[in-house]
């Protein structure tokens, strides 16, 4: 589909900062009208619109905040308990708790930039989650997963959006609090959630496939952060 508006705008409606092209309040994919509950990520969202060069094809790729906002309309407000669920089930196999046994500088570069995070979350949610060496799978406490789960839950609708799919991407439900929480940059979150892979490329280089889908990864981390960002302190349930 083609651009077919020419202006983009934001207004105040339905309880919230609604997107309008040419006058008309943008819709998800489900018909409902898309609003959101602060003028920043709505101006931004309109911005994705006004982005798109005239008589261009419109590339879902380049709406990343405008998907997360529809996600968050569309599915979290009528399967909230799932995604909750869904996204809370990575705590059980968390990225951070699974750590090499060699070589020792890869050891010790896992415990550097991982183990603060972990007792950043047993220190901020209560939760104190099990690490294990090589491919044995470590049963997580139980009151540590319902901690974490409570974590997830605090979250709005639309932020919850964001955060599954951080946490989808990252691998990690520990990194995705840590973004949502302003304690890991989206920057900082990649080289976090890729830290095994970005050691053995500067062992071995990076293919052409591993550079694009590093690109990928690194965009809906953007997209996340800056997300929840402009959600602010709506991005938590009120």
């Amino acid at each position: 589909m083609k651009r077919f508006y020419k202006e983009t705008a934001v207004d105040t409606g339905d309880g919230g900062f609604r997107v309008l092209l040419d006058g008309r309040p943008m819709r998800t994919p489900a018909k409902a009208v898309l609003v959101v509950p602060t003028e920043p990520l709505a101006g931004a969202i309109a911005g994705e619109w006004r982005d798109v060069p005239e008589k261009a094809e419109i590339n879902v790729t380049h709406l990343p905040l405008t998907r997360l906002a529809a996600t968050g309309l569309d599915r979290v407000t009528s399967q909230r308990t799932q995604v909750v669920n869904d996204t809370a089930k990575y705590g059980a196999s968390d990225l951070l708790c699974y750590r090499a046994t060699d070589p020792s500088s890869l050891v010790q570069r896992q415990d550097t930039h991982w183990q603060p995070l972990l007792d950043w979350a047993r220190e901020r949610y209560g939760a104190e989650l099990a690490v294990a060496s090589g491919t044995t799978f470590v049963t997580q406490p139980h009151a540590a997963l319902a901690a974490l789960r409570g974590a997830v839950a605090a979250h709005g609708d639309l932020a919850l959006s964001a955060l599954y799919n951080l946490t989808h991407v990252a691998g990690s439900l520990v990194i995705a609090l840590a973004v949502s929480e302003g304690r890991l940059s989206a920057a900082d979150a990649f080289s976090t959630a890729q830290l095994d892979e970005l050691f053995q490329i500067e062992r071995w280089g990076e293919d052409p496939i591993a550079t694009q889908r590093h690109d990928g990864i690194r965009r809906d981390l953007d997209a996340g952060a800056r997300f929840l960002a402009l959600l602010g302190d709506a991005r938590l349930r009120g």
